[in-house]
């Protein structure tokens, strides 16, 4: 059985190495999970975040990597059990030269231009902290939003905390800023496959109940920054 998985660039969680294979924590877990139900062969295909949902529902592949849970999603895909839950931060200049340590102070910054992705929880979360769109600035992808913020034409992008902590180990003239998720559970990500493709996400989802939370996953993640704080609220 070949089964074939979709991702986007984004360290730890995925990326694609010098050989053109695909690495990181959500390329080792799908793989896993997925030669543990029999699959032989697993094609992992480059995307952009904008074609995930509509390439899956349409059966360009069978999986897509982990994202963001939500209502809206769940209209289009059928979700998998979660496999971590992580909290927003942004990326900015070394020593954060605007002092945006939240989307309240993207909002108070009037000059400070934050960058997003079309698509993912994060531009909601500012549009609803009250950022204008005329300060959103949109990208097709990570790479693209780093070299933005490389170059001054943005002041920030925001992702996922653990996720900007990778951009900022690869780029040293940036920092990652985590953002407190008020006291609430942190958003969960899962897997997603076609709406009528019932008989494949059982088969994960009855994998990754005795998994996820496991010695062996938490060694696994561990080597990506995936620690306790992202698994324990979606272990059991």
């Amino acid at each position: 059985m070949k089964l074939r998985v979709a991702y986007v660039e984004e360290p730890p969680f995925c990326s694609t190495a010098e050989d053109g294979s695909a690495t990181g924590a959500d390329i080792e877990l799908a793989d896993l999970v997925l030669r543990a139900i029999g699959a032989t062969s697993v094609e992992f295909v480059p995307t952009t975040f904008g074609e995930l949902l509509a390439g899956v529902d349409v059966g360009r592949w069978e999986l897509n990597v982990p994202i963001f849970v939500t209502p809206e999603r769940a209209e289009v895909v059928a979700f998998s059990r979660p496999v971590w839950a992580l909290v927003d931060g942004l990326v900015v200049k070394a020593g954060n030269p605007k002092g945006l340590t939240s989307y309240s102070a993207v909002v108070e910054r009037e000059d400070a231009l934050l960058g997003v992705i079309p698509g993912q929880i994060q531009m909601e979360a500012a549009r609803n902290a009250g950022v204008p769109d005329a300060r959103l600035i949109t990208f097709a992808d990570q790479p693209s939003a780093v070299a933005a913020l490389l170059s001054g034409g943005i002041d920030a992008f925001s992702a996922t905390a653990l996720g900007n902590r990778a951009i900022a180990v690869t780029h040293p003239g940036l920092e990652g800023v985590a953002l407190d998720s008020g006291g609430g559970r942190a958003p969960v990500g899962a897997f997603s496959v076609r709406r009528s493709d019932h008989r494949l996400l059982r088969a994960v989802d009855d994998e990754l109940h005795g998994y996820i939370g496991s010695d062996d996953h938490r060694r696994r993640m561990a080597k990506y920054g995936i620690g306790v704080s992202e698994i324990d609220g979606v272990a059991g």
